[in-house]
């Protein structure tokens, strides 16, 4: 049998394992394929990428049966070439000496790593990964409002944690969100995170919502965002064309990326 033949029957049956068994370790499976262990770590980056398993330490578990609220470590792991785009497109929205807001999204971190080469950018955000992200850059100033730390989301939330940035003229504001249809807008499965962001959108004289195409259509248990108060989305190619346009003919932009 071919090798390249190989591989995918050796991929097709990882895939299923995972399916039955919930969870795999990249140890177990180079034991029952008899390949090495870099071997296999390829071959569930590939499901990976494709979307059919999420990465973990060690090993990998389905897509399919993750809780909609997913920690920071695994949601770095979706979609990350879209992401790495969106972030991009996103940060080449921010001027020097612009105020902007990030949320806790893992597209909003994206954005943060293609920030280092602007200037005199405040980045206002609850996320302790985004501050830890851009701590090492003197040339960006981070603010942080207080708050109660979620560990689910490596964030700091409560409406009340917010008066200081009500103070603070902001430019952008940059959202992620679980989901985003034309009836509900942007929505999140975290009641505690959509209030922060409720009330940050509020605040923001832009505000931009950056989506991978697996968001379009889904809808989590609140919203924060009507489509009357989003002046633009940036989103990857793969997002459902007939979706896309009914959010256009509301009047936001929609930037594919």
């Amino acid at each position: 049998m071919p090798k390249e033949a190989s591989t995918q029957e050796r991929r097709h049956e990882i895939f299923d394992s995972v399916q039955r068994s919930g969870r795999v370790s990249v140890a177990e499976l180079s034991q029952t394929f008899g390949v090495s262990e870099v071997t296999i770590r390829s071959d569930l980056q590939m499901l990976a990428d494709q979307g059919l398993v999420v990465r973990t330490h060690g090993g990998a578990i389905p897509a399919g049966r993750l809780s909609p609220e997913l920690s920071l470590a695994l949601r770095r792991q979706q979609q990350p070439q879209a992401k790495d785009h969106i972030g991009a497109a996103a940060a080449a929205l921010v001027g020097d000496g612009d105020a902007i807001w990030l949320d806790t999204s893992s597209t909003a971190l994206a954005i943060a790593r293609h920030l280092s080469h602007h200037r005199h950018v405040t980045v206002i955000t609850n996320s302790l990964a985004i501050a830890n992200e851009l701590a090492d850059f003197p040339n960006l100033q981070v603010v942080m409002p207080g708050g109660r730390l979620r560990r689910e989301t490596a964030s700091l939330v409560g409406a009340d944690g917010l008066d200081y940035i009500r103070q603070l003229n902001i430019q952008k504001g940059f959202f992620g969100a679980h989901g985003v249809t034309s009836d509900e807008g942007l929505t999140d499965v975290s009641v505690e995170e959509a209030e922060v962001k409720r009330v940050l959108v509020g605040l923001c004289r832009q505000v931009v919502a950056v989506l991978d195409a697996t968001k379009w259509g889904r809808v989590g248990v609140a919203s924060f965002a009507a489509l009357d108060q989003i002046d633009i989305i940036i989103t990857d190619q793969d997002a459902p064309p007939d979706l896309v346009a009914q959010i256009q003919a509301a009047g936001v932009a929609v930037h594919l990326v």
